[in-house]
């Protein structure tokens, strides 16, 4: 497989490696993203991958708390002026309170908003603005409380990243900070329980690849790799991270001093996973008088 620069670039990007070390490591893969960060990585040679999806999509993702019920639903726009619009603002909160009457996307599609469903809304509402949009992604929680926060404020209850939070136990403030270090730290998972068992493993041979390297006995291999995912494990899960609010405490520890159970969360960031071309100008503008 030819590797572009494009291709590099991404890789550097993602990792912080070199270029010659990211083109050697994609040259390695046959162009495997995914596997070439893997190969620097055993090689020390980058920094742990970027898990966070890039923001590629414009338009606000909007929260919504009814009781114990909490709902997050992305909509997306081309631009980022539509999503300052205060019409395409209200169409969004709209469709987040209606999104609490259902289960999942094409039910909150199907849904009735104002005599017409929520999917023919958005397509008048295209037709108006002139530019496209859609309803991507919605999500729900339920628990003893649902707690909500959205990040870079765009009007009350949407923003660039909408966060819930569920737990058992009535203390909205300590929920609230919990909610702004999701949006902060975005783990993968609320428990060590909760993870992908194939991300585990996957993670695991990484550090026994890296460990390796290093040339020491297995025995003293499979010592280095019980710390190591402990470690791991601290960065990626909820419960083990270290609170933004007081970094000595865990967010585990933290809620058990402010008296209440984290069951579950949210956390949904604009555009989130969605990739756009990204245009070279000066390579447009060479192109053009080539």
């Amino acid at each position: 497989m030819a590797i572009t620069a494009a291709m590099v670039k991404e890789l550097r990007d993602s990792t912080g490696a070199g270029m010659m070390d990211a083109k050697k490591a994609l040259t390695e893969t046959d162009g495997d993203m995914e596997a070439a960060v893997d190969w620097l990585r055993t090689k020390g040679l980058a920094k742990a991958a970027k898990k966070s999806g890039r923001t590629a999509a414009e338009g606000l993702v909007a929260v919504a708390v009814s009781g114990g019920k909490g709902v997050a639903v992305e909509v997306n726009s081309e631009t980022d002026f539509v999503a300052k619009n205060a019409d395409f603002q209200k169409m969004v909160a709209s469709i987040a309170n209606v999104a609490l009457g259902t289960s999942d996307i094409d039910g909150l599609k199907a849904a009735d908003m104002g005599g017409k469903t929520v999917e023919q809304t958005v397509t008048d509402a295209v037709a108006v603005i002139g530019e496209n949009m859609s309803v991507r992604r919605m999500a729900t929680l339920e628990g003893g409380s649902v707690v909500n926060y959205v990040h870079n404020a765009a009007a009350p209850g949407m923003g660039s990243i909408g966060v819930l939070v569920a737990m058992s136990g009535d203390n909205e403030a300590f929920g609230r900070q919990v909610a702004m270090h999701i949006a902060a730290a975005n783990p993968a998972s609320l428990s060590e329980a909760d993870l992908d068992p194939a991300v585990v493993e996957k993670e695991k041979q990484v550090q026994m690849d890296i460990a390796r390297e290093s040339g020491k006995p297995e025995a003293v291999i499979e010592k280095m790799i019980i710390g190591r995912m402990q470690k791991y494990m601290a960065e990626v899960t909820l419960l083990n991270q270290q609170f933004v609010v007081n970094p000595d405490l865990t967010v585990g520890q933290a809620a058990k001093e402010a008296g209440v159970d984290i069951t579950g969360y949210i956390r949904l960031a604009v555009g989130e996973g969605i990739e756009k071309a990204e245009e070279d100008f000066a390579a447009e503008v060479a192109k053009l008088n080539g």
